[in-house]
C-alpha cells in the first residue's frame, strides 16, 4: 500500500512537471525543425534521411494519424509559428514518455534493493530535473530512448530476459546509443558465466540479447521503407537504384550510410560541448527565444539542468569510485554510467549536453544509493528534495520559456558559458 501511495505521488509530480505549459511555445523549438520534417515524410511518403533509426518518428506519426494530423507545416526554422493546434499531437508522446520515466526509475531502484524512500527520491529527482523536462517537452526522441532503455534494465533485473530484449530493441531503434542498455546486461551475464561456468544458460541468454533486438530493429526499418515509397530529399544520400532494391539490401545500405554520415559530420555549433564537460554542465543549450521579446521582458528556453541534482550526482559518481570494490550495486550503476559515456569518447562530430542524460540518471541513482548508506539518510533526503524543488522552480522560466526581465534572466545565467 505504501508503494502504491509513493507511485501515485510520483506520477502526480511528473504529470505536473511534464505537462505544465504543454504546447508552449506554439513555435518550433530547436531540433523540432528536423524531426517535424521527418515525421511529415510518413504522410507524404517522400523518402527522408536521418542519422538515427526511425522508431521514434514512426511512433509520433502513427499517434498523430489518429487525430488526422496533416503535414501542411514546413518546419523551416526555429521560432516559426504553428498555424493551428495540430502540433500538440506531435509533442504528446515525448511528454508522456518523460512523465512515465520517473516511475520506471522508481521501480528499477526497488528492484536493485533500494529502500522505498530512496527509490521514491530517485524517481522524484528525475521528475524535477529541468534538462530532462525540456528534452521530453518537445518533438524530440530522447524521452523514448530513456523510457525504453531503463525499462529494459528493469526487466533484466527482474530476470525477464525476453522483455528486456524487446525494450532493448526498441531503445536501439530510437538511437544507436540504446545499445548501451543491452551492453550492461550482456557484460553482467558474461561475468556470471566466468564465475559459474554455466554454458547452456549463457548461450541461451546471449542469443536472446542479440536476436530479439535485431529482429525488432530490422522490422522497424521494414515498416520505414514500406511507408517511404516516393522520391524525396533523402535520395541524395542513397545509391541511384536504392528504391528498387529488396528490403535487406535497403537495410544494409541505409545503416552503412547512417554510420558514415555520423562520421562525416564536421559542422560546429555554438552550443556544442565535449563529453568530459557534461558532468559539470559547463555548456547548456539555447533552444528558443520569443521573436516578439522586448527590451523589458523576454522568453527563452534552455536545456539547462537542475544544478543541485546535476552537481550533487557528479560528486556522488566521484565518491562512489571509493566504494566500487565493496558494493555490487555501485559496480552496476557505475558500469551503466561509463557505458553511456563510452560511445562519445573519441567522436569528432559536434556533441551536446543532452547526450549525457542517460548517464545523468545513473548518476542520480548512485547519489541516492550513497545517501541511503548514511546514518541520517532521511534528513539528507528531505534536504536534497527541498533544495532540488527550489532550484527547479527558480530555473523553471528557462525550462518552459516563461517571460523574464533582463535582471531576472541574468540572475539565472550564472556563468559566461551558460549564455
Amino acid at each position: 500500500m505504501a508503494n502504491k501511495s509513493l507511485i501515485f505521488i510520483l506520477l502526480a509530480v511528473s504529470l505536473a512537471t511534464h505537462f505544465a505549459f504543454f504546447g508552449h511555445p506554439n513555435q518550433t523549438v530547436f531540433d523540432e525543425v528536423h524531426f517535424g520534417k521527418f515525421i511529415s515524410g510518413y504522410y507524404t511518403h517522400e523518402y527522408y534521411f536521418d542519422i538515427h533509426p526511425p522508431l521514434g518518428k514512426l511512433m509520433i506519426a502513427g499517434f498523430a494519424k489518429i487525430f488526422n494530423f496533416k503535414p501542411e507545416f514546413s518546419f523551416a526554422q526555429i521560432g516559426e509559428e504553428f498555424p493551428d493546434n495540430e502540433y500538440l499531437t506531435l509533442r504528446f508522446l515525448p511528454s508522456l514518455a518523460g512523465m512515465l520515466l520517473p516511475l520506471i526509475i522508481f521501480l528499477l531502484a526497488l528492484q536493485l534493493k533500494f529502500k522505498p524512500l530512496g527509490a521514491f527520491i530517485a524517481g522524484f529527482l528525475v521528475a524535477i530535473e529541468n534538462a530532462l523536462v525540456v528534452q521530453t517537452h518537445y518533438i524530440l526522441m530522447d524521452g523514448f530512448l530513456l523510457l525504453f532503455g531503463f525499462s529494459a534494465l528493469l526487466f533484466y533485473f527482474r530476470r525477464k530476459f525476453l522483455w528486456m530484449a524487446v525494450f532493448g530493441g526498441l531503445a536501439m531503434s530510437i538511437k544507436w546509443t540504446g545499445l548501451t542498455f543491452l551492453a550492461l546486461p550482456l557484460i553482467i551475464e558474461t561475468w556470471r558465466y566466468f564465475i559459474n561456468r554455466s554454458y547452456e544458460p549463457f548461450i541461451k541468454n546471449v542469443l536472446i540479447f542479440i536476436l530479439v533486438p535485431f529482429a525488432i530493429y530490422f522490422s522497424i526499418f521494414t515498416l520505414h521503407f514500406a511507408l517511404l515509397t516516393k522520391p524525396g530529399p533523402g535520395d541524395a544520400f542513397m545509391s541511384q537504384n536504392f528504391h528498387n532494391e529488396n528490403v535487406s539490401k535497403k537495410f544494409v545500405e541505409l545503416n552503412v550510410q547512417m554510420y558514415q554520415s555520423n562520421q562525416r559530420l564536421t559542422a560546429t555549433h555554438p552550443y556544442g560541448s565535449q563529453w568530459y564537460s557534461w558532468p559539470f554542465m559547463t555548456r547548456p543549450i539555447f533552444y528558443w527565444v520569443d521573436s516578439t521579446s522586448s527590451p523589458q521582458v523576454s522568453s527563452r528556453i534552455y536545456l539547462l539542468g537542475n544544478p543541485v541534482i546535476w552537481w550533487m550526482s557528479t560528486v556522488a559518481v566521484l565518491l562512489s569510485l571509493m566504494y566500487i570494490v565493496r558494493h555490487r550495486i555501485i559496480k552496476i550503476l557505475l558500469g551503466g554510467y561509463f557505458l553511456n559515456l563510452l560511445p562519445f569518447i573519441g567522436i569528432k562530430r559536434v556533441m551536446f549536453l543532452y547526450h549525457y542524460l542517460t548517464g545523468l540518471i545513473f548518476a542520480i541513482l548512485i547519489l541516492v544509493y550513497l545517501i541511503e548508506k548514511q546514518k541520517h539518510a532521511r534528513k539528507i533526503f528531505i534536504g536534497l528534495a527541498i533544495t532540488s524543488v527550489a532550484a527547479f522552480i527558480y530555473f523553471a522560466p528557462l525550462t518552459y520559456g516563461l517571460p523574464l526581465s533582463p535582471q531576472a534572466y541574468n540572475a539565472r545565467v550564472w556563468f559566461p558559458s551558460w549564455r
